[in-house]
């Protein structure tokens, strides 16, 4: 009968502790209504707490029942009777006078006091100072328990018992807390990463608008009054003026020509960048743009004694489906810098069909080539014998804004926008754009293809082209002095050590 009312009371005093132990998830109060209620029902002394250290080489005394000056006090986790204790599942005896005993100062005690150590598994690592042991040492916490030490108590087996259970749910309340804490603080730093991610989106927003205020600005303030200028620079060079006063008008005139390509350029690039630039597919005439190109070029090659070779191979389409502007725009850049970069000999292009054995050929890794019976894929390789380009800095000729480290003439002159606006218009187009050199004065050779769709309607391509011979007559009017040279004979040598494309 003494055995179940002990067993009975035993339960009730569990029940009780495990009831006042899990009534909270805040990690020290825990361990504080553990200490206490342990202190109360057994009527102890003294009992503390020894947490392990972030490497897992000491013992730090983090909770007493009394004796709160003797918190922070440490011994070396190395100790044969620590490793005893964890080693143990049991609560243990230990000596009153070894280093986990020695919580309070001995002083007056004539009868040496029953003390019990215990160790609390850790399921959840945390050291209670936001540090976290080593994940491959098994981590415990002790507990050790003081009996008074004037009145010749001794540990009875129920309160053993009563001891070991207690410290299994005070490792459970330890690990439910810290996952709490743990689920909190990932809580609150969601919070933080909303915030700072709307503050971010509130800046992007107000940085749009603000570009959107300046590309308005750009589009009509800016652009319009130059359009006035050109005109009226253009009506200027057709009245009587004095040679000092033409070359002046025409110096503005050129100006105002580079300002308006530049604003279109910053327009352009913007629209690619944000994604809102579309093409604007309609069907051309494909020679048509090569010869308007040509004449467009070939006062300035004229001016500097170079000679311009045009050839457009027999299979290519007189009509294609595309966007005429960008492909003109892209043309018109590079050919424009092969004539600016080379100081004498010639200029070829050269418009032909991308055959698919040659795609397979040529084409890089990034490049993927769809050949259909409704598409083609032109290729225009323009070759010059001017400066030339040092391997190392082509990767960077289509960058925006960027010279080549080497300090070539090319590269300086073409640290623009014109040939990164160009290869996104390619890369938009479906196509690819490469470039060639062997290095300073052994020329360039620059080949990009687009894919177009052919053009299937034979009445569009009829009035398309009675609007490209009415624009031709008006064009070879204007350009009446600098017919195009089209010479098949003349050629820049194929052959490159180096080749990279883009």
């Amino acid at each position: 009968m003494g055995l179940i009312l002990t067993q009975e009371e035993t339960g009730r005093h569990v029940r009780m502790l495990t009831h006042e132990i899990r009534s909270t998830l805040d990690r020290h109060t825990i361990l504080n209504t553990t200490l206490v209620e342990l202190g109360r029902t057994l009527g102890l002394e003294e009992c503390a707490l020894w947490m392990p250290s972030q490497k897992g080489t000491i013992l730090r005394l983090s909770h007493t029942l009394h004796h709160q000056p003797s918190v922070g006090s440490t011994i070396p986790i190395n100790l044969p009777l620590v490793s005893e204790v964890f080693g143990s599942g049991q609560a243990m005896r230990i000596p009153y006078t070894c280093p986990l005993a020695r919580i309070r100062p001995l002083v007056g005690i004539y009868m040496p006091p029953e003390v019990v150590a215990v160790r609390v598994p850790l399921l959840y690592l945390s050291n209670f100072q936001n540090e976290w042991p080593d994940l491959s040492v098994k981590n415990y916490a002790v507990m050790v328990l003081i009996l008074p030490s004037n009145y010749g108590r001794q540990w009875r087996e129920h309160e053993l018992e009563l001891v070991e259970v207690v410290a299994d749910q005070v490792a459970v309340a330890l690990s439910h807390a810290a996952i709490l804490e743990d689920s909190m603080r990932a809580q609150h730093k969601l919070i933080e990463q909303n915030i700072a991610l709307d503050s971010a989106r509130r800046e992007a927003e107000l940085a749009i608008h603000a570009r959107n205020d300046f590309l308005a600005v750009m589009n009509h303030e800016m652009r319009t009054p130059f359009h006035s200028i050109i005109a009226l620079s253009s009506l200027l060079l057709d009245t009587a003026l004095t040679p000092e006063q033409r070359v002046m008008i025409e110096t503005i005139l050129k100006s105002s020509n580079l300002l308006v390509t530049l604003i279109n350029d910053v327009l352009d690039l913007s629209k690619l960048e944000d994604g809102s630039l579309e093409l604007d597919i309609g069907t051309f005439n494909l020679h048509g743009i090569v010869r308007q190109v040509i004449n467009l070029v070939n006062p300035i090659a004229s001016a500097k004694k170079l000679s311009m070779a045009a050839f457009l191979a027999p299979d290519l389409p007189t009509h294609a489906v595309g966007d005429e502007k960008r492909i003109m725009q892209t043309m018109l850049n590079i050919i424009g810098n092969a004539v600016k970069f080379t100081k004498q000999g010639i200029v070829s292009v050269v418009a032909s069909i991308a055959k698919p054995e040659s795609l397979a050929e040529w084409r890089p890794a990034e490049f993927h080539p769809f050949v259909s019976n409704a598409h083609f894929y032109l290729k225009v390789q323009v070759k010059d014998s001017g400066c030339g380009i040092q391997p190392q800095d082509i990767p960077q000729i289509f960058t925006r804004f960027i010279h080549p480290r080497s300090g070539s003439n090319r590269g300086n002159g073409s640290g623009g926008l014109g040939l990164a606006i160009c290869k996104r218009f390619i890369n938009l187009m479906g196509g690819h754009i490469s470039i060639e050199s062997e290095g300073h004065d052994k020329g360039t050779i620059v080949t990009f293809v687009v894919k177009l769709q052919k053009c299937s309607n034979a009445n569009d391509s009829a009035a398309h082209e009675i609007t490209s011979r009415a624009q031709s007559i008006h064009e070879s009017t204007h350009f009446a002095r600098h017919k195009p040279l089209i010479d098949t004979d003349r050629t820049v040598p194929s052959s490159s050590q180096y080749q990279r494309s883009f």
